[in-house]
């Protein structure tokens, strides 16, 4: 009997599919070299500021998710006309292609690219190396998510900056991944206040690792990682609980430091240090500009959830038709106006100019 066929193996799935290795999605959709160099410069640029070696804040904006092409392309040529703007900021623009649930619902363009339920994941891995290739041709760093273990190889090469969201914090498979990927990594606290599962992950992050692989062919290999030292903590909040005000930065550091790690912290000014209504990170920017203007240096980048339209519209996808759906506003977490977050980034980038004349 082939053991392909044996009724034990593998047996709980409707159907699978074969789709294109990387390499061969790579080869038809190459990085020119302008964009290699602009990629290896931003993460350069990126491990400058964390380490303290250059002044400017990093700031990475756009929604939490999005579900149109289109709109990701607008808004990314709007934020590239303004980025000029403020000088003291580098800001990168959010790519979120994946999202971790802790339930079952829409987990965003790569797995369900039409929202419909059709979960037509490889022709949206071309559409997203495809926007991502469009976007760093616009001179605009990406940032993004990796969630799925096996998409950073179709992807990887395009990106300057990777998160793992507080869901898969704790995952060992993230961090042994974080350990491979050539490019800066932020762990945020966990979906409680704590945050010593983030601080866990940079030190397993930092250290070599060994495991199975899919390479870029396709083809299974056992990797051996070096380490990646450029990982950093991100404060999200918890709950009504936020964790972006001094004492909750002083509390960090001092835990970072028993540690023996990297006090480098970034802020998000959505989710739950907003406790996830939009208006509220406007006050949150303003307690991070006057923390950053006495001479906080720890503080190295920020988040805004942000997009052309305030707020946020509901979508249920075996409910709701994705033609329904409004234009340039968020169908997962609030967002602000690109109005407001031009204010936001003026507010952010005084405060570095202001840092900057201090001893």
């Amino acid at each position: 009997m082939n053991i392909l066929n044996r009724r034990n193996n593998f047996i709980n799935y409707k159907k699978m599919k074969k789709i294109k290795s990387p390499v061969l999605l790579k080869m038809r959709l190459l990085a020119d070299e302008k964009i290699q160099k602009d990629i290896n410069n931003w993460r350069l640029l990126t491990s400058e500021i964390i380490n303290k070696n250059n002044n400017r804040l990093l700031v990475v904006v756009w929604p939490c998710s999005i579900h149109d092409v289109e709109e990701w392309l607008v808004y990314a040529r709007k934020l590239n006309r303004i980025k000029e703007k403020y000088p003291n900021l580098f800001i990168v623009m959010r790519s979120y292609f994946e999202k971790p649930r802790t339930i079952n619902w829409w987990k965003w363009l790569i797995n369900d690219p039409f929202l419909d339920w059709s979960f037509d994941i490889e022709k949206w891995l071309k559409k997203a190396r495809k926007l991502l290739l469009e976007i760093n041709k616009l001179w605009l760093a990406v940032s993004t998510e990796f969630l799925d273990p096996i998409t950073p190889n179709y992807l990887s090469d395009l990106i300057t900056w990777w998160a793992i969201w507080a869901r898969t914090t704790e995952s060992q498979v993230h961090r042994e991944m974080a350990s491979w990927l050539d490019s800066i990594i932020w762990f945020k606290n966990w979906t409680t206040w704590d945050i010593q599962i983030a601080i866990d992950a940079i030190k397993s992050s930092a250290n070599s690792h060994t495991f199975l692989w899919i390479n870029q062919k396709a083809k299974l290999e056992i990797i051996n990682t070096k380490w990646n030292k450029n990982t950093h903590i991100i404060l999200r909040g918890w709950k009504n609980w936020p964790n972006y005000k001094k004492e909750d930065i002083d509390n960090t550091i001092k835990i970072l430091k028993k540690e023996w790690i990297n006090t480098w912290i970034v802020i998000d000014a959505s989710h739950a240090n907003s406790n996830k209504k939009p208006e509220n990170q406007k006050s949150v920017i303003k307690n991070i500009a006057e923390q950053i203007e006495n001479w906080n240096k720890n503080i190295i980048w920020v988040m805004i959830e942000s997009n052309i339209y305030y707020w946020s519209q509901p979508f249920t996808p075996w409910v709701d038709k994705a033609s329904d759906l409004k234009y340039w506003i968020s169908i997962t977490d609030w967002c602000i106006a690109l109005d407001d977050t031009k204010k936001l980034l003026d507010t952010l980038n005084k405060a570095v100019e202001k840092r900057k004349t201090l001893k």
